[in-house]
């Protein structure tokens, strides 16, 4: 069986029981963690002004286009829930108005997904290389 042995604070060694320190040696100081050579240093990129602005393109193409699709979804269900005539009108066949929006949804969301792949190849990854490479140590 395991035995567990709990040190009394007085026996803790001396970096331990600064003044000043909290319980368990937690103070309200903050802590940087060391950098590796050559790694990112990621705590100066996220106060970067050029991370700032990569954040902000990224935001432009996501959230219209988020709320682009949400919006084409919410018809869809709306449509689907209120406009049964509408929806099941046939276009071909047995092919209905309701199921060729229904496959739309995929349509949409592979083009949404090519689109934002092609913005960010173009767009965001040369921005983030480069302010990698700006603040590697």
């Amino acid at each position: 069986m395991t035995q567990v042995v709990h040190t009394p604070i007085t026996a803790r060694p001396p970096e331990r029981t600064r003044i000043g320190a909290g319980f368990g040696g937690i103070t309200g100081e903050p802590v940087t963690p060391p950098v590796a050579e050559g790694a990112p240093d990621f705590a100066a990129i996220h106060d970067s002004p050029e991370f700032a602005a990569l954040r902000r393109r990224f935001r432009w193409f996501v959230f219209p286009v988020a709320a682009l699709f949400f919006l084409w979804y919410l018809t869809y269900v709306l449509l689907a829930a209120y406009a049964r005539g509408f929806m099941s009108q046939r276009v071909y066949g047995l092919v209905t108005v309701g199921l060729v929006f229904g496959l739309l949804q995929f349509v949409s969301t592979a083009a949404i997904t090519f689109a934002y792949v092609r913005y960010a190849r173009r767009h965001l990854d040369p921005r983030a290389a480069a302010i990698r490479e700006a603040h590697k140590k």
